[in-house]
């Protein structure tokens, strides 16, 4: 029960990371958002390693550099595909793929987690599509290049998911903070590669900052949760991330919930209780 709860935390932590970058990327680039909000974060990452403290493997090391590569480029692709405003699109394909990614993974890695809670996964997945609606979805067409940015930056987050569920537990937080290094040379090399300036205005420096801190905690939620617990499972509860967006939206932007996505956070919570069995 515990790696559940500790994954569900990290989604709302991922979700919660989600939206205040968000918010940030409206008034700026979002590859400065990205950057920089990860920069922030070196502090909180500091106090981890110290606090829980570990000794690495150079395969647990190796583990974190190339998942922070792989969460960087999704987040960049992420952002772009959101540019193109189709956000009750690009948003539910991402969320599942991210989540498929490493149910599969796992079945193949790991010993089969049992019915109920692989039903829990599946149930975790549905929630995903039902709670990242949004409005509008009409039915003019989507564009080929947007699916596959969309589907790109999923099987990125979801490489992210399992390469980082690989660490050992005895690591520690050092595998987070190899993530965070990796993440931070590939953000630098691509603001260097396309001239962005990282400079952002206060307003946006806070919520880049809250964005850092909260994605930062949400990756060593999810590395503790992963070492305890059947990554298929953890996987699949920690991409229940787009559920706290949800709530923040409605409750900070006063946008409307729609029947579909209250339905969505019912299924979350089903879903919580079956892989928790």
């Amino acid at each position: 029960m515990f790696p559940i709860v500790l994954a569900a935390v990290s989604a709302v932590a991922f979700g919660t990371a989600d939206f205040s970058g968000g918010k940030a990327s409206r008034r700026a680039d979002p590859i400065a958002v990205t950057v920089v909000s990860q920069l922030l974060s070196v502090p909180l990452l500091v106090v981890l390693v110290l606090v829980v403290p570990g000794t690495p493997t150079a395969g647990d090391i190796a583990w974190g550099l190339v998942a922070g590569v792989a969460g960087a480029a999704g987040v960049m692709l992420l952002y772009r595909a959101l540019a193109s405003g189709m956000m009750a699109v690009v948003a539910p394909i991402t969320a599942i793929t991210a989540a498929v990614v490493p149910i599969v993974a796992g079945l193949v890695t790991a010993t089969f987690p049992g019915a109920l809670a692989l039903t829990g996964a599946g149930l975790a997945v549905l929630a995903i599509a039902l709670v990242s609606l949004g409005e509008g979805g009409g039915r003019r067409g989507v564009p080929a290049r947007l699916v596959g940015l969309a589907l790109a930056a999923g099987a990125l987050f979801g490489v992210f998911f399992t390469l980082l569920g690989q660490a050992d537990e005895s690591a520690g937080m050092w595998p987070v903070a190899a993530v965070r290094a990796s993440s931070i040379a590939f953000g630098l090399a691509l603001a260097a590669g396309t001239g962005v300036r990282l400079r952002l205005g206060p307003r946006v420096l806070g919520w880049a900052a809250a964005a850092g801190l909260l994605d930062s905690a949400a990756n060593a939620l999810f590395l503790a949760a992963a070492a305890r617990g059947h990554l298929s499972i953890i996987a699949a509860i920690a991409a229940l991330y787009p559920a706290s967006t949800v709530l923040l939206a409605l409750v900070v932007d006063r946008e409307r919930l729609r029947p579909v996505q209250v339905a969505g956070l019912g299924f979350a919570a089903g879903a919580l209780v079956l892989a928790s069995i």
